[in-house]
């Protein structure tokens, strides 16, 4: 026994755990007398050791019968710890993946790298918090913890912040906001331990986290709206008539006519509508100078007031759809498309009036599903589900689902749908478009204004451009 070493039992510190140290230096701790014979093994005690042996332990302070340790709450503290860092390192993950990986711009995947990265941190601090709320072996497993539990504070917190623009219900809420709270709990429990006391440079530590929460901070804004909003966008539109023909067995005129849509910009662009049409304008003419008299009138009617004209009507001779929803445009690149109109030889239009509208979307704010968009549902078939309306008139409905190119606003908001709806008849042929958190339901409108914000949101423009040539001109040329 006289070969024995010494072996000092330390007081119960804070939480309960007593040190064991052995000439001077620190072997081991113990939260129980079991956990003490487990350390005496180590040092080649027997297992049947006599631990009120006073030639073998000394007891500081507080004898063999004091451990305060309640080890059920010390385990339930290390386990709650643990989930909140790694729920939020699977959230950070979640968030940041899609951006990394598929946003359009530098500024974009920087953040979404940046979340996946502080993810990373947070699943390290998960591991340090089973050491900190354990024995502490490793000496800044507290500085770690308390990094994940600022991280975490500073994310929920953009997260929330970003939730309280509009405060819609969404799967990721009670999410950040159980985080948010988890945050504040964990640090008051690491303050509550001190753990900046094992840090080297406090000061210089907790200037560093705030810079990066800054720098955080700075690159979302950033990425969300001054980098997407500073790039120009430019859709250019022409449509140009072209020399007519006749032709050779009917009484018809065949008047070539050429659109045009261009990205002038620098920023790939999405087209959600485009519409040609063509009319043919006649004109009902005095010689009395009584056009400009009534041009109330010619703007109700929707034509000009000219001095000599005093009615102008037209009717719809051609009409349809450019491409259709769904394709998009790189920079410097254009789409040309080239029709025929025929009109007979006898018309009776004074002008032909073609004109070219197109509506659309920064690919630098979001990305739409386009197998979805580019597939057409006619209202009037009942097979289509939802898209079908007995009572509503005939119309081609699109639908695609697009998500923001900074996957913090989809966290925080419902999610976005863009819908067009195609109508025409002999009178009219029209269409109108949304991008709203409504999926398309004939009893329902989507809000106004939510209408107006998701657009300013996702950068959507309208465009539109005509061109009109004389018939008396184009008869003449033949």
């Amino acid at each position: 026994m006289e070969k024995t070493p010494r072996v000092i039992v330390e007081p119960p510190d804070s939480r309960g755990l007593r040190a064991v140290s052995v000439g001077g230096t620190k072997v081991g701790s113990a939260w129980s007398p079991s956990g003490l014979r487990k350390v005496l093994r180590e040092l080649g005690c027997p297992e049947s050791i006599d631990l009120e042996d006073r030639r073998v332990i000394v007891w500081r302070e507080a004898g063999s019968e004091i451990w305060p340790d309640r080890a059920w709450r010390r385990r339930t503290a290390t386990a709650f710890m643990m989930a909140g860092l790694i729920l939020s390192m699977v959230l950070l993950t979640v968030v940041g993946t899609p951006d990394a990986m598929g946003a359009l711009t530098f500024a974009q995947r920087m953040t979404g790298f940046l979340f996946i990265l502080s993810g990373a941190v947070q699943g390290l601090a998960a591991l340090a918090a089973l050491d900190y709320e354990g024995k502490r072996q490793f000496k800044y497993s507290g500085a770690v913890v308390l990094v994940g539990a600022l991280i975490a504070l500073i994310t929920e917190s953009i997260f929330l912040f970003t939730w309280l623009q509009e405060r819609e219900p969404t799967f990721y809420f009670p999410a950040y906001l159980l985080l948010f709270a988890w945050s504040l709990w964990a640090l008051w429990r690491l303050f509550q331990g001190h753990v900046w006391r094992a840090i080297p440079h406090p000061k210089r530590f907790a200037t560093g986290v705030a810079l990066s929460g800054l720098l955080a901070s700075v690159n979302f804004a950033y990425s969300a709206v001054y980098q997407p909003t500073s790039a120009p966008f430019y859709v250019t539109l022409t449509a140009k008539f072209g020399p007519p023909h006749t032709d050779p067995i009917r009484p018809f005129i065949h008047v070539p006519l050429t659109f045009q849509v261009e990205n002038t910009g620098k920023v790939p662009a999405y087209i959600l509508v485009d519409k040609y049409l063509v009319y043919g304008r006649s004109a009902e003419y005095s010689n009395e100078d009584e056009g400009l008299r009534d041009w109330k009138k010619a703007l109700e009617g929707g034509y000009d007031a000219e001095l000599h004209v005093t009615e102008s009507g037209s009717k719809t001779i051609s009409a349809g759809q450019f491409t259709g929803p769904g394709y998009w445009l790189h920079p410097g690149e254009g789409h040309v498309k080239e029709k025929v109109i025929q009109i007979p030889r006898s018309v009776e239009y004074d002008l032909l009036e073609a004109t070219l509208a197109v509506v659309a979307m920064r690919m630098d704010r979001g990305k739409i599903d386009l197998l979805q968009l580019q597939r057409a549902h006619p209202s009037w078939q009942k097979k289509e589900g939802r898209f079908y309306c007995a009572k509503c008139s005939d119309m081609l409905i699109h639908e695609g689902k697009v998500r923001h190119n900074n996957n913090i606003i989809n966290v925080t908001r419902r999610p976005r749908y863009v819908t067009v709806l195609w109508y025409g008849n002999q009178e009219k042929f029209g269409y109108e478009y949304a991008i709203s958190s409504y999926k398309f339901n004939p009893r329902k409108r989507p809000d106004v204004g939510e209408i107006a914000r998701e657009e300013d949101r996702y950068g959507v423009e309208s465009r539109s451009t005509s061109t009109k040539v004389s018939v008396a001109a184009l008869m003449a040329s033949l």
